[in-house]
């Protein structure tokens, strides 16, 4: 009797730990110090994020910028929105890391996750329009191009925000419709244990196709740069101290900012997410890749805290607006008085 229940006792575990390796439990585990060092990150990044998007939507919605003049501006507006959104979503990433409650894991999964994401790639569609933006300047300086105008800058930033809440709604129905009953508690911090087979293919294809606009958008930045750089290279051939000299390296060096800026927020996550996307499913490399996956989504939450760089230099009204320019002394005020009383005596 003894032998045969220590026998249904070996076989009872055996299948429990089949079972939990079939779910990844033992796959997924993170280590507290871990926990605690992403809350910690993520908090700094909340506050820093949200006090510098909040403040850059003040300057441009309550200060006098209430009037759009350009279309670059229109993108600038749509970045520091994004930004600001993915500044209010990190809460629940905290929250998601802080606390083992299924509801908190199910909330953040289901929905959390995918209003980081959708903000993330308007981030990166936005800098990749104000970078065709300014290379269209440069291109046509003597006139404005119809995709330069405000009114095609509104209509793309509408259908932009449309696409992408359409591909994070259907992500989410899918979500809430195949979701398996078995996985509505799972004990790891990793979503991808409450994938179904359907959401598993359909989470593929987004990432795939996530991959591909963020390669395009790389690809038209260093372009963009690269002709910038080539059209500066001319313009100093003919005329190295001109004018439009100067401006073709400012607008280089502008370029060049929105390049790092990219390059360094964007390239990491990209580089780790794809293959986790497809390798997620094998323990030997789940917890590797996760742990690459969270540092490099820390890289691209720094986007929030370097952005407002972007606003400074790419916008002479946001520049105008923070005061950049210092109230005159009274020496000075004298000495423009006594210019102009002078000028009105030679006149006269």
């Amino acid at each position: 009797m003894v032998t045969l229940s220590s026998q249904r006792t070996w076989t009872s575990r055996t299948v429990t730990n089949k079972m939990n390796l079939s779910n990844g439990t033992d796959c997924d585990q993170v280590q507290t110090p871990a926990h605690v060092f992403f809350m910690l990150v993520y908090s700094l990044l909340f506050l820093v994020g949200l006090l510098l998007n909040g403040f850059t939507l003040k300057v441009y919605f309550l200060r006098g910028q209430q009037q759009t003049t350009s279309s670059v501006t229109v993108y600038l507006k749509n970045l520091a929105a994004s930004d600001f959104l993915i500044s209010l979503c990190l809460p629940i990433r905290i929250l998601h890391f802080a606390s083992s409650s299924t509801p908190v894991r199910l909330v953040y999964c289901n929905f959390g996750s995918a209003a980081f994401y959708l903000n993330m790639y308007a981030s990166i569609l936005f800098m990749g329009f104000i970078a065709a933006n300014r290379y269209l300047k440069i291109v046509h300086p003597l006139g404005t191009h119809i995709l330069q105008t405000v009114r095609v800058a509104r209509l793309v930033s509408t259908a932009t925000w449309l696409f992408l809440l359409a591909s994070s709604c259907s992500y989410i129905v899918l979500s809430l419709l195949t979701q398996e009953p078995s996985h509505s508690a799972p004990v790891t911090v990793s979503c991808e244990v409450l994938h179904s087979p359907q959401l598993s293919v359909f989470y593929k294809f987004i990432h795939s196709c996530s991959a591909t606009i963020f390669l395009l958008v790389l690809i038209s930045l260093v372009l963009f740069y690269y002709g910038t750089s080539r059209r500066l290279a001319q313009v100093q051939q003919r005329q190295p101290a001109s004018s439009s000299s100067t401006k073709l390296a400012k607008s280089r060096r502008n370029m060049l900012v929105l390049v790092i800026v990219f390059c360094v927020c964007f390239v990491p996550y990209h580089l780790v997410r794809l293959p986790y996307a497809f390798l997620a499913k094998q323990c030997r490399w789940r917890q590797t890749f996760f742990y690459l996956k969270e540092l490099s989504i820390m890289v691209s939450v720094l986007n929030v805290c370097l952005d407002p760089l972007i606003y400074f230099i790419f916008c002479k009204a946001f520049r105008a607006q923070l005061g950049t320019r210092r109230p005159l002394t009274s020496s000075q005020v004298l000495t423009n008085a006594g210019r102009l009383e002078m000028r009105s005596n030679d006149e006269w």
